[in-house]
């Protein structure tokens, strides 16, 4: 691979302290952080702090039962709880559901890397009630954040997939696709699922390959961001036009074309991996982001 010469365009320390628990404390005297999901949203206060998580002794305040809760860890100190509520939960005066892909646009980063983790650790747990293999239902596993047959002995770990997104440069012009479930106006990168066996710079040969039709080279790896759509972690690149006409596959893909920065389409939200490699790209080409 080509390295990528830049300044940490994805830059952990800039994220505050999250220290990983499994097993809660004995006694909640402090006030904690509630991730509360009803399904894939997410519960938000709406007065005087837009987009923040709900903080409090005990989620009950807010007269919601849950179907399950798991203990997260800390915040800088602040223990964190993930909530699951039943699907026809209503949300408690001054405060809103906001489906994920909303909610990414209306919080900072940082918030979002943790309802990220929250929401992945909630579905995990809710889909690994029994077990896959035997039938039986699953015990969680000490000092882990694991299930366990009892029966069986099989092991279930929260799952992560991994998939690429790639951002292609033909000299000063970047190819931008769109997919039919983007908001209108909206393009992306090109991006897709590892497949078993396969490496991530194969994958990006292959995705390219297979949504748009041309071949790349001079692959360079960028980064990676956790991403709960449904539970990826996005492995960045950059690469270059190498030959080949586009011709979008029109499933995943029903647009695409190379754009300068003077006509470039809608962009995905500020703190997703594809607008900081669009934004790498806008800096390369000497504007402003």
């Amino acid at each position: 691979m080509t390295p990528v010469d830049r300044e940490n365009p994805i830059c952990p320390e800039s994220f505050p302290e999250f220290i990983i628990g499994i097993e809660p404390p004995a006694n909640r005297t402090e006030k904690a952080l509630w991730f509360i999901f009803r399904g894939r949203e997410v519960l938000l206060k709406l007065n005087k702090n837009p987009g923040a998580i709900p903080k409090m002794l005990d989620f009950g305040e807010l007269g919601l039962s849950g179907t399950r809760e798991q203990y997260l860890g800390t915040l800088e100190g602040t223990h964190c709880y993930s909530v699951e509520l039943p699907e026809d939960a209503q949300a408690p005066e001054g405060m809103k559901f906001a489906d994920l892909r909303q909610a990414y646009t209306e919080m900072s980063e940082k918030c979002f890397a943790l309802v990220n983790k929250a929401v992945q650790i909630m579905e995990w747990d809710r889909t690994n009630q029994y077990c896959s293999r035997c039938g039986a239902k699953t015990m969680q596993k000490p000092g882990e954040r694991g299930k366990e047959c009892p029966d069986c002995g099989e092991l279930f770990y929260p799952r992560i997939s991994p998939a690429v997104i790639v951002l292609i440069r033909k000299e000063h012009e970047v190819l931008m696709a769109r997919s039919p479930n983007f908001i209108p106006g909206m393009y992306g990168l090109i991006a897709g699922f590892v497949e078993p066996g396969e490496s991530a710079e194969a994958a990006v040969v292959r995705e390219t390959r297979e949504e748009v039709g041309i071949k790349v080279k001079n692959i360079s790896y960028f980064g990676t961001q956790a991403w709960p759509f449904p539970n990826s972690l996005m492995i960045g690149f950059t690469a270059e036009y190498d030959s080949g006409e586009i011709q979008p596959d029109g499933f995943e893909i029903e647009d695409a074309g190379w754009f300068s920065v003077e006509n470039l389409p809608g962009l995905p939200g500020k703190i997703s991996i594809a607008r900081k490699l669009i934004d790498y790209f806008l800096k390369e080409e000497g504007l402003e982001v």
